[in-house]
């Protein structure tokens, strides 16, 4: 959603490799990483081992322990390759293409998405990118979740890049999503202002820090935990559907959210403190989807931002796909 995030990676321990140390397993797990950089992993809290911090990169691994990893993107130049991607422009000018990204894609290289991605694709559409805003990211100003769908800009140069940097530094950039939501939201129109942190076990997934307190009318958790960050998402409800098919009445609201800062799952980590998670998000929300959803109900639909050499800010839409639109057409039945 406009921002960074890591690469969560699981894996189950077997039992041929109870007693084996923790940095030296998952260093077989990672063979593009070095085991000092499997290290630094867990000295930063980015391992955690059955829902809990590793303590020690030697701690000997246990049979049928459950290990998450939070990789970050790690940039080595030689990995990132053109590669003849599809992409959906929506404008293309001599310093920046607008792209509407479909669901599923990533945005750019990390570990276990090391080819395949919006970044291969746009260097083998712009071959003079590489080396703009970084190797392994040519260009790309901000990013989506891979299962976010929507509108994303890249620029073609480092003036450009710097331009439009500034914008989303400065908040000036026009967010706007469609998201469908778990049950009846209410209030019907409001504004959570409550800071998002890494969540304190589970280092994969972000969280509102503080602890939550009761929501009524503007939404906020007061000031900003240790690690927390200032996350601001004003949101109105567009329609409330119910759905009878399975025998008992579930609602869902059709919202459309503002994002006015861009924290990492800013828009899922939010709603799903508000006790409406976005619909088909299986990390913040219901395990088993009550719709026939493969991806979170979440799309990046404008985009407002000024271009170089322009003073009007432009917006940029992209329609809702057509399978997220499907499950509204048969709501509406």
């Amino acid at each position: 959603m406009g921002n960074e995030s890591q690469e969560v990676h699981q894996f189950t321990v077997p039992p041929a490799a109870a007693g084996q140390r923790l940095d030296r397993w998952l260093t077989d797990r990672f063979e593009e990483e070095s085991r000092s950089a499997i290290k630094r992993w867990i000295a930063d809290g980015l391992v955690t081992v059955d829902g809990l911090r590793a303590g020690k990169a030697g701690m000997p691994l246990e049979a049928e322990a459950e290990i998450e990893v939070a990789a970050p993107p790690s940039p080595v130049e030689s990995s990132l390759r053109p590669e003849d991607i599809p992409l959906d422009i929506i404008f293309e000018d001599s310093d920046l293409l607008v792209i509407d990204k479909p669901a599923g894609l990533v945005v750019h290289p990390g570990p276990g998405h090391a080819a395949g991605t919006l970044a291969n694709a746009v260097l083998h559409h712009c071959p003079q990118l590489e080396g703009i805003g970084g190797e392994r990211r040519p260009g790309i100003v901000h990013r989506l979740d891979k299962g976010t769908s929507g509108v994303i800009v890249v620029a073609k140069n480092d003036s450009a890049m710097r331009f439009l940097q500034e914008q989303f530094a400065g908040r000036t950039v026009y967010k706007e999503y469609l998201a469908l939501l778990e049950g009846r939201v209410e209030p019907p129109r409001g504004r959570i202002d409550a800071p998002i942190g890494r969540h304190p076990t589970r280092r994969q997934r972000m969280a509102v820090l503080p602890a939550p307190s009761e929501l009524s009318g503007a939404t906020g958790a007061g000031g900003p935990a240790a690690g927390a960050r200032e996350a601001v998402t004003e949101y109105e409800c567009l329609r409330v559907y119910e759905d009878m098919s399975s025998g008992q009445t579930a609602r869902f609201s059709l919202v459309r959210a503002i994002l006015h800062t861009g924290r990492t799952h800013q828009i899922r980590a939010h709603f799903s403190w508000h006790k409406h998670p976005v619909a088909g998000d299986t990390e913040y929300g219901y395990k088993r989807p009550r719709l026939a959803l493969k991806r979170p109900f979440l799309h990046a639909h404008k985009l407002g931002i000024r271009l170089p050499g322009e003073v009007e800010q432009r917006v940029f839409e992209s329609p809702l796909p057509a399978e997220l639109q499907r499950i509204l057409d048969r709501l509406e039945e």
